[in-house]
């Protein structure tokens, strides 16, 4: 069994000192690999009903995309304000200094959908609650939110009002 972990790079003091960023692209150098990764999503939720997968970007259009197409569901991309061409609903949500806001497309999920949300990376939530908070606004049942990596010291899945996985955890910077 391939060992995730070995294909996260680890880069100190990125983007800024103290910061212990783990990167994803050795991962995703790797086919095999990357496979993997994907593979263990879907095992994880193949007899879950997804209907969408739900992410936002950048990074975690990368692993949602080709998942939704494992699990036969619709891909939905969240963005930022301005990126998207059809009629939107934003969220504004908090971060450590000030605010953000995501926009998903209006018709982008509905009443009955069965939604899973993923990202690369869970920290401190903020991201993925706006996202959880966007699909649940559209009507949808938020299956669960799925990472690649969750940061744990960070509590980033207490935020969350959702089932949450990863695959790879750090209990420390």
């Amino acid at each position: 069994m391939i060992d995730l972990r070995e294909f996260i790079r680890d880069i100190p003091d990125f983007p800024k000192p103290g910061i212990m960023f783990r990167d994803i692209t050795p991962m995703l150098s790797n086919p095999k690999v990357f496979g993997e990764v994907i593979r263990r999503f879907a095992e994880k939720y193949r007899d879950a009903g997804i209907t969408s997968i739900l992410a936002a970007e950048a990074r975690g259009f990368i692993f949602a995309a080709p998942l939704a197409l494992e699990l036969g569901a619709a891909f939905v991309p969240v963005r930022k304000p301005g990126k998207l061409p059809f009629q939107t609903q934003a969220l504004e949500y908090d971060l450590e200094y000030g605010t953000d806001t995501l926009e998903i497309h209006t018709d982008a999920v509905k009443e009955g959908d069965r939604v899973l949300l993923v990202d690369d990376l869970l920290a401190t939530g903020g991201t993925m609650d706006a996202c959880v908070k966007l699909a649940r606004k559209g009507g949808a049942d938020v299956v669960g939110c799925a990472f690649v990596i969750e940061l744990t010291f960070l509590n980033g899945r207490d935020r969350l009002n959702a089932d949450s996985f990863s695959l790879i955890q750090y209990d420390g910077e």
